[in-house]
């Protein structure tokens, strides 16, 4: 439920930004509706992506010091009290609302970032090593249930509120085309999100620290033995002994600083950090600007033909049909094969595929727009989302919660998630100025190759399907070699 309601939150922003236009930013005897300034477009499709970014790293670290169930349930209150606040404004005029709207859903984004490592870790301490990449998987492709519901609400509440308030459109009435309960409309939309954050409470807080933190970072096997005996409702004996031989080897005990860590650990860091850099590239100026390329290829009517509502109503069918034919079901397909096909042959497929369509975009780009073909491009591109989710997007997620130590964990999967969001935060400011600069083909054939980019980097990241995390992370092996007795560390 995190993870749905970050999608959720991340994603509806895109769904409004041009009902705010229409609202603040409308000059009066203009023959065009208002539209955001490119600016400030850019800060309100990107702040919550800088929150995200600095949560990632803060709450990534944190988790590794204070244990995951502690921290999980503050980011979990940032997210509600923060998409709440962000429906509120002080003050009516544009900068108000708008410094408002930019200052809350940074923190909402510093919460969301939280959950990234978090979760990750969480489950993948929690699941056996035969189905851990498809329990993983299966939290990040609530992901895509999230984008769906931020649709499928804009939907339903646009729809209702075009039903109430009719209104001309914006060639016969400029001014009424705008009824003023719009303002509500948006405002509901974005402080949805904190019903599914606020239900998910109560769980977090029930939940017992994973067993692998007691045991390996807080050094405690007996809490760790009766905490999972609750959750597995059977008996098990701690091994006290065990533990503490282990604190005692040398070797297993170094920073993430350190050099047997680089040794040991850094082309691992470098792959996850740089695959996932890359992939949010593309993913977010894809996502982010779907409503842009819909209009381009004449998906959505012009905006002078339509109200203020009914173009809200159009952009959210449009990206619920996207989500509903590829975004979803790519995700689920990861949980499918994640733990057959293994990770590494996903993520290089995935980036393959990404690479060859965007080309296929790109390159024909003029033939794409005919009023014809226009069904060929939103099918390639729906494409494209398909390989992102059934390829790397899912598995940059699940590979770091699985390659380091315990006692670093969250930190390293904070830090190869701050570094997917800084592609993202790429992708958000970068695609808006480069579209308008170098236009929209030249701007598919960079992302394409950035995808193809993420493909060679695919080759750092090491393989762990089927394999415990004690073997991923070299922990419970003795410096002269490992024995498979001492390699299970945790008594599970």
């Amino acid at each position: 439920m995190g993870f749905f309601t970050d999608a959720y939150d991340l994603f509806c922003i895109s769904l409004v930004t041009k009902l705010l236009g229409r609202i603040y930013y409308y000059q009066p005897g203009s023959d065009t509706p208002g539209a955001l300034p490119s600016n400030v477009l850019s800060a309100v499709n990107g702040v919550a992506f800088c929150g995200t970014l600095s949560g990632q790293l803060f709450f990534g670290w944190l988790g590794d010091k204070m244990g995951r169930k502690r921290v999980y349930g503050m980011t979990l209150m940032i997210m509600v009290i923060c998409s709440i606040a962000s429906g509120l404004s002080f003050g009516k005029n544009p900068t108000a609302v708008m410094s408002t709207l930019c200052f809350f859903r940074f923190w909402l984004g510093f919460g969301i970032g939280g959950d990234y490592p978090l979760s990750a870790t969480i489950m993948s301490e929690y699941a056996n090593k035969k189905t851990r990449g498809a329990f993983i998987a299966a939290v990040f492709a609530m992901q895509g249930f999230g984008i769906l519901a931020g649709g499928m609400v804009a939907v339903i509440i646009s729809a209702a509120f075009k039903a109430q308030f009719p209104a001309p459109v914006f060639e016969v009435d400029p001014a009424g085309s705008t009824v003023p309960q719009a303002d509500y409309a948006w405002r509901i939309i974005v402080m949805f999100g904190a019903i599914p954050a606020a239900l998910t409470y109560y769980w977090r807080m029930k939940m017992p620290e994973t067993a692998r933190y007691t045991a390996l970072v807080a050094k405690n096997a007996k809490q760790a033995a009766s905490d999972m005996a609750k959750v597995l409702e059977v008996e098990l004996e701690s091994e006290q002994e065990k533990i503490e031989k282990m604190s005692q080897e040398k070797g297993n005990d170094f920073g993430l600083f350190s050099t047997q860590f680089a040794r040991r650990h850094g082309l691992h860091l470098l792959g996850t950090t740089t695959t996932w850099f890359l992939l949010d590239i593309a993913f977010y100026s894809q996502n982010l600007f779907q409503k842009d390329i819909f209009s381009a290829i004449g998906w959505i009517p012009k905006p002078k033909t339509m109200n203020a509502l009914d173009e809200l109503f159009k952009i959210a069918r449009a990206q619920t049909l996207i989500a509903l034919c590829s975004t979803v079901p790519g995700y689920w397909f990861t949980v499918a094969f994640i733990d057959r096909i293994g990770r590494f042959a996903i993520q290089l497929m995935g980036f393959f595929f990404m690479t060859v369509f965007m080309f296929a975009l790109a390159i024909p780009y003029h033939h794409w727009t005919l009023p014809d073909n226009r069904i060929g491009f939103v099918v390639i591109y729906s494409l494209t989302f398909f390989f992102a989710n059934f390829g790397p997007n899912a598995t940059t997620f699940v590979v770091p919660a699985e390659i380091f130590p315990a006692r670093l964990r969250s930190t390293c999967h904070g830090i190869s998630a701050a570094s997917g969001k800084a592609g993202a935060i790429v992708g958000a400011f970068g695609f808006l100025y480069a579209a308008d600069g170098i236009g929209v083909r030249k701007t598919l054939i960079v992302l394409g190759v950035v995808n193809f980019l993420g493909m060679i980097f695919t080759f750092l990241v090491p393989e762990s399907k089927g394999k415990s995390l004690e073997e991923m992370s070299g922990e419970g092996e003795e410096e002269n070699g490992s024995t498979a007795e001492s390699r299970q560390t945790v008594p599970v």
